[in-house]
């Protein structure tokens, strides 16, 4: 058997080392048309902002140490121009010498990932630079060190644009901006807790224009000019980190199926319209399996699991990939957020019945030092509880958290079921009742009716301010080192006795800081026939989010 593999990194180079290990006889042929063939794409960002010294501590694996290993034709610098289906080869071109020849194969992997857009290449000035591999990194890192620059503007917010602000940062001397054409950064996030993300990035000094797109980019003397919506701005160098498009001209060339907006069309075994050829990475889409629908994921984690697809397949081991829930985490600086699952927009694109709740738990127990708060956002199916989605941002336990909730959602738990998740505990690391736990705990009051609960956005634009009150019931040092703005301070523990203080005829919105004591406050005032509901989040939510 004869296999080439068109396309390196997470997803070609994992196929071709899952390919080796089930069949040592085959031939094994790896196209490259970089100089690299498997490596850290997410860490390029840490290489530009010097966390990561050495550009070689970027490469995981080189043609010789692959070969080496693996028993793997790996050809750098060449890149597979044609794909002839009908006589089952491809033309190739040498990129060094132009020499073009052919190879036959018996299968063919199609792994050429996303090519990053850049709707100003027209310009062709090295002060604009997209971020696709580890040329592209040494080559922004080089710039910026050697021309003096001062001012960089970064065009697009994704998880690319703020991970390589924060790494510009790290050039003490140089002034960050991101331009963002959208309401908030990090298109996956709800509008609320982007906001935490706006915040941190501005408190460490990078500027963020938001709602402002970019209409034209000119060269401007040693500057270059940036035309926005409602501005204009100069800057020494820019970022582009706007999206990526599916590298689909090879497929679209050889007749296979592709989707009108770009990506290769695959079954669950990855195979393309062709039996003889897969696909897979960033050139596929693939099942959301949250709402069952196709989307575009171009994210490592799943290029891998597709890669052993692809390779069992070929090797007659029927295997399926049944899709992904998008599950990413981010650093910022000091904090971390995580993301699995869909958020409210898609929830309302799909007409899904949904609830929110928000929690801010510590990462572990606090008689323990160096415990610290997190904020957990869960999106759920409102009559059910099933978990549809999760946002946790936090300086600790945030990746933990967001991977058990990522698997509540792939494996379609409800919050009964987090309820009931038997988690590790010493305290150092949690409290014997997990944050998940909480979580379950509380989506579950809701459900059952032990509790309603409101948005500190729906508290903000409150309209009957006169039979509408907020109940503070947190300590006297609690409350006295800052508190909502307009607000009826009782302490929890002085409730009970204070009852006759507050009036059955308003309803109150309760607040702790953290939503656990203002749910106990909650309790004992809906059995004493006030009316009240629970301020998702609790006060440390609020600061974050006005701080």
């Amino acid at each position: 058997m004869k296999v080439i593999i068109v396309g390196g990194v997470a997803g070609g180079a994992t196929t071709a080392a899952r390919l080796r290990r089930l069949n040592e006889k085959a031939e094994i042929i790896l196209i490259e048309r970089g100089n690299f063939i498997s490596f850290a794409n997410c860490g390029l960002p840490y290489y530009i902002g010097d966390v990561i010294k050495s550009k070689n501590d970027l490469l995981l694996q080189t043609p010789e140490s692959f070969n080496r290993r693996f028993n793997i034709d790996v050809r750098i610098k060449q890149e597979v121009i044609k794909i002839d289906r009908k006589e089952k080869n491809v033309e190739i071109k040498n990129i060094e010498t132009n020499e073009v020849y052919k190879e036959s194969y018996d299968k063919l992997v199609l792994s050429p990932g996303a090519k990053p857009i850049n709707p100003f290449e027209s310009l062709n000035t090295k002060k604009i630079r997209t971020l696709r591999n580890v040329e592209d990194s040494i080559e922004i890192k080089d710039y910026i060190e050697k021309n003096n620059v001062k001012d960089v503007a970064i065009i697009g917010g994704g998880y690319i644009g703020v991970e390589v602000a924060e790494n510009l940062s790290n050039y003490k001397d140089i002034k960050v901006t991101i331009i963002e054409k959208a309401s908030h950064l990090i298109a996956p996030l709800d509008e609320d807790f982007a906001k935490l993300i706006h915040n941190v990035l501005k408190k460490k000094g990078i500027n963020i224009i938001l709602n402002n797109g970019v209409k034209e980019v000119t060269n401007k003397n040693d500057k270059i000019n940036i035309t926005l919506e409602n501005d204009n701005i100069d800057t020494d160098f820019i970022v582009l980190c706007i999206g990526v498009k599916p590298e689909d001209n090879l497929a679209i060339q050889a007749g296979l199926n592709v989707y009108s907006r770009g990506a290769i069309e695959v079954n669950q075994q990855m195979m393309t319209s062709d039996e003889n050829i897969y696909a897979l990475g960033d050139a596929v889409k693939i099942k959301n399996c949250v709402t069952d629908d196709l989307a575009y994921i171009p994210l490592a984690g799943p290029a891998n699991k597709q890669a052993r697809v692809v390779a069992n397949n070929i090797c007659k081991i029927k295997t399926s990939y049944d899709g992904s829930i998008g599950s990413s985490i981010l650093k910022i600086f000091d904090y971390n957020l995580g993301m699995t699952g869909i958020n409210e927009a898609t929830c309302k694109k799909y007409n899904l019945q949904y609830k929110t709740i928000i929690l801010s738990p510590f990462s572990h127990a606090t008689y323990y030092p160096g415990a610290s708060m997190l904020i957990i956002k869960a999106i759920y199916e409102s009559n059910t509880g099933k978990i549809l989605g999760a946002q946790v941002f936090g300086k600790d336990s945030v990746d933990k958290i967001t991977d058990i909730l990522a698997t509540a959602i792939k494996m379609k738990m409800t919050a009964y079921d987090l309820e009931k998740l038997d988690l590790c505990y010493a305290p150092p690391f949690s409290s014997a009742k997990s944050p998940v736990n909480l979580l379950g705990n509380s989506i579950v009051n809701e459900i059952e009716g032990l509790v309603n609960t409101v948005t500190w956005e729906e508290v903000e634009n409150l309209k009957d301010k006169e039979n509408v009150l907020i109940l503070d019931v947190r300590t006297d040092e609690e409350y006295e080192s800052g508190a909502y703005k307009e607000c009826i301070h009782i302490p929890l523990d002085d409730l009970r006795s204070r009852l006759n203080e507050l009036d059955k005829s308003k309803t109150y919105l309760v607040y702790c800081k953290t939503g656990l004591r203002s749910y106990i406050a909650c309790r004992i005032l809906s059995q004493n026939e006030f009316k009240v509901e629970n301020i998702t989040g609790g006060y440390h939510y609020y600061y974050m989010l006005n701080s």
